[in-house]
């Protein structure tokens, strides 16, 4: 993956070749410019790879237009960032409920779905509440529900604890190892080697290549 500017090119990953399972709790590790975030960025198909092939069973994300990855993306991918990214002028409810209004889903179907989530969540209570009413932990479920209510197989979560106290981070990552043993994939980006051993897998990168890994 190759940034360019009027000025210098800049080579983020070089030579990256992996495959993660279905059901696998994999943790991406390394300094800080290393490419964690590019690569989430390509699983996610947020980027495109200037070279390479990318493959989801099977599929070539690679040879999709935007349309066709916007698409796959709301029905088969969930993000977790460390900013939460909730919207303030929204409720926990209207924030869970939002990706089933883009995929059109009826209110009564998206009404019982999102309140069977905030529930697992234990975040039932919350409904009508906005996200400054919530705490950081708080927030942090609220994101993971919204990420999990469409029923996708996939969580990509960039640093899900970097903005949480540690009895927070801990709550949100046992959470996310829940989801995972009910077979949900999840990939994380993170510092933090507490984290990482939540991961089945762990993988390391420096200056944009892949120079170890464990599990």
């Amino acid at each position: 993956m190759v940034f360019t500017t009027e000025e210098v090119q800049t080579r983020a990953l070089s030579g990256v070749s992996l495959e993660i399972g279905q059901g696998e709790f994999v943790a991406i590790m390394g300094p800080s410019g290393c490419g964690k975030s590019t690569l989430l960025n390509i699983l996610g198909t947020l980027d495109t790879p200037t070279s390479g092939k990318y493959f989801i069973h099977g599929k070539d994300m690679t040879q999709m237009n935007e349309s066709r990855l916007t698409m796959f993306r709301k029905r088969n991918i969930g993000f977790v960032f460390q900013s939460f990214n909730l919207i303030d002028e929204l409720t926990v409810f209207e924030n869970v409920e939002l990706p089933l209004v883009y995929l059109g889903m009826r209110k009564k179907e998206r009404t019982i779905r999102v309140m069977t989530v905030l529930e697992q969540m234990n975040m039932a209570h919350r409904a009508a509440h906005f996200p400054q009413q919530l705490s950081g932990g708080q927030q942090q479920r609220v994101a993971i529900a919204r990420a999990v209510v469409t029923d996708c197989p996939l969580i990509l979560a960039d640093e899900p604890t970097g903005n949480l106290d540690s009895a927070h981070g801990v709550e949100v990552m046992t959470l996310l190892q829940q989801l995972n043993r009910k077979g949900t994939t999840i990939i994380m980006v993170t510092h933090s080697e507490r984290d990482a051993g939540y991961a089945n897998r762990i993988i390391y990168l420096l200056d944009g290549r892949i120079v170890g890994g464990r599990g």
